[in-house]
């Protein structure tokens, strides 16, 4: 990861504490991430593709727990470093195997295009959670609206067959703007204000990494940084990430919402008295019986 963008998150947190009032901030946790993954692209036409290893993330996450008892877990939103790309079979060789039925069958042995981008992530979170080990433990999942920007690309061939260089960006062939959705789960563990854990985060992209071919038919007048002789109709990409976590609870005693009592459903004490009710706790047996057999008669006339 680049000077700049740990500068970046670096500035932005200490703003961020700076500028919170002393009256809210105790329900809010600031946490470093980091880690690493794979990443990939899903072509349409399909594409031979592979898993990228060693998709590296860093960023910085911000929670508000709400103090309502009704609201269990949290809103926030993440500021992110996150390497995507793309590992594409651009050509290939064929190989004829013999089948036990007596045809033969082509087996392809492929050279891949790598390319990697560097992207700045603004995932909007909802993570609801739950507590364990006498509040010592938090369990959570993630749901996240995703908001992106391609900073930079650089791009190579396998075995060296071609030199890799830096990928030019083309206003009428590359986003550098894109959107997604993301989900996850972890778990921290809490050690009085400091928060340490672990999530798992899955990134799904729906905008393009590049533009139709409407826009951008072909490919051919370019140089070896598009392998792509025909733009994809669809070109979004994907992320599989864990991360270490450690954050700051800016709450010493807890999140408010541990203290609230929620109210407990109060049991139905009264119970129906029929004697009372019908009055056959008064007189006897068969005066009753008479007193009722008396309203009986009189509904009949």
């Amino acid at each position: 990861m680049s000077r700049g963008y740990k500068w970046l998150i670096a500035t932005v947190a200490i703003l961020f504490i700076v500028a919170l009032p002393s009256r809210v901030v105790a329900q809010h946790t600031l946490t470093l991430t980091g880690g690493t993954g794979v990443a990939t692209a899903r072509f349409y036409p399909s594409e031979e593709t592979k898993w990228m290893w060693g998709s590296e993330t860093f960023g910085l996450s911000w929670r508000f727990y709400s103090d309502k008892p009704r609201f269990v877990g949290a809103v926030g939103v993440d500021l992110e470093y996150l390497e995507r790309g793309f590992n594409l079979g651009y050509t290939y060789t064929s190989e004829y195997v013999d089948m036990p039925n007596g045809d033969k069958k082509e087996v392809r042995h492929y050279q891949f295009y790598n390319r990697k981008v560097n992207t700045v992530m603004l995932p909007l979170v909802w993570q609801p959670h739950v507590y364990a080990a006498k509040k010592r433990l938090r369990i959570f999942i993630e749901a996240a609206f995703v908001l992106s920007f391609n900073v930079s690309s650089h791009y190579s061939y396998e075995n060296d067959r071609y030199p890799a260089g830096k990928y030019e960006w083309k206003v009428p062939r590359d986003n550098r703007f894109g959107y997604g959705l993301s989900g996850g789960a972890g778990f921290a563990v809490l050690l009085n204000q400091v928060e340490i854990g672990f999530k798992a985060k899955y990134n799904f992209g729906y905008s393009d990494i590049l533009k139709n071919r409407n826009k951008y038919y072909s490919g051919s007048t370019d140089g070896r940084e598009n392998p792509f002789y025909y733009s994809p109709l669809r070109s979004p990409l994907d992320n599989i990430n864990v991360m270490l976590t450690v954050g700051w609870r800016f709450n010493k005693r807890g999140f408010d919402e541990w203290f609230v009592v929620r109210p407990k459903k109060e049991k139905r004490l009264d119970e129906f008295n029929f004697s009372a009710q019908t009055g056959a706790g008064s007189g006897s047996g068969a005066g009753g019986g008479q007193s009722f057999g008396g309203r009986q008669g009189s509904g009949r006339r």
